[in-house]
C-alpha cells in the first residue's frame, strides 16, 4: 500500500506539445491539382486526398473503407469504424459525391471490396498511403513554395479539416463528433493553434480607442 501511494504521489512527466500542422486553402488546392487525372492511379489518389481533406478520416479509416461504406444520393455520407471500433457517419459535399460516384463506377468490384485498392487489388497499406501523398506533395511544391516547409501526412489533412471547421464557426462539440474524438476537450488543441481566432479574440476585448498590434 505504501509503494502504491508513493507511485501515485509521483508528479506527471512534463512535455511540450508540438504546434498543430495544417494546410491553408492554397496548399490544399495545389495538392488536389497534383495527381495526374489521365491515369487510373491519379484519379484514385485525387479521390483519396479530397476525401481526407473533406472528412478528416484517420489513415486507418481511409485505407479500411469498403465500397459499401459510401452512401450517395440524399444525405450522402461515408461510414467508417474509428478508434474503439466505434462507427460514425460523416457527410459528403456535392463535389465529393461527384468524384466518388465517378470513382465507384470506374472502380467496379463488390460492395465488400476495398474502396481504394492498390494496383494489385489489395487494400492500401499505411505506408502506401503516405508514399502516394509524398509523391503528390512533391509535385504541388513546384507551384506552392510554402509546402516545402511542411511534412504532409494523413493526420495533417485531418488537422486541416478541423481548422477549416473552426474557421467556419463550428464549436468544439461538433468538431469532436466529426472527427470521432472521445471528448470535446481533445479539440481544444485547435483553438490554441488558430492564430487568426486568437487575434480576433484579442481585438474583441480591446477598447476601440486602443491601437491593436498584429498578433505574432
Amino acid at each position: 500500500e505504501q509503494v502504491a501511494q508513493r507511485v501515485l504521489a509521483m508528479p506527471s512527466k512534463r512535455y511540450s506539445r508540438r504546434p498543430i500542422a495544417f494546410l491553408c486553402d492554397v496548399e490544399v488546392d495545389e495538392l488536389l491539382a497534383a495527381p495526374n487525372l489521365a491515369t487510373w492511379s491519379g484519379r484514385r489518389d485525387r479521390a483519396i486526398v479530397m476525401l481526407a481533406v473533406q472528412t478528416g478520416l484517420r489513415a486507418a479509416e481511409l485505407t479500411g473503407l469498403r465500397c459499401d461504406d459510401i452512401v450517395l444520393g440524399v444525405g450522402a455520407h461515408v461510414r467508417c469504424e474509428g478508434k474503439g471500433r466505434k462507427r460514425r457517419c460523416t457527410p459528403l459535399s456535392k463535389d465529393m459525391v461527384r468524384v466518388l460516384r465517378d470513382w465507384l463506377r470506374e472502380r467496379g468490384g463488390q460492395p465488400s471490396d476495398s474502396l481504394f485498392p492498390s494496383m494489385r487489388g489489395a487494400a492500401l497499406s499505411h505506408d502506401a498511403l503516405q508514399d502516394l501523398l509524398d509523391k503528390h506533395v512533391a509535385v504541388a511544391r513546384r507551384r506552392c513554395s510554402s509546402l516545402a516547409r511542411k511534412r504532409v501526412t494523413p493526420h495533417v489533412l485531418r488537422h486541416t479539416l478541423a481548422m477549416d471547421l473552426l474557421h467556419h464557426g463550428a464549436g468544439q462539440t461538433v468538431i469532436a463528433l466529426w472527427l470521432g474524438h472521445e471528448s470535446p476537450e481533445t479539440t481544444a488543441i485547435y483553438l490554441h493553434a488558430d492564430m487568426q481566432l486568437n487575434e480576433r479574440a484579442r481585438a474583441a476585448t480591446t477598447t476601440k480607442k486602443t491601437l491593436v498590434p498584429r498578433f505574432r
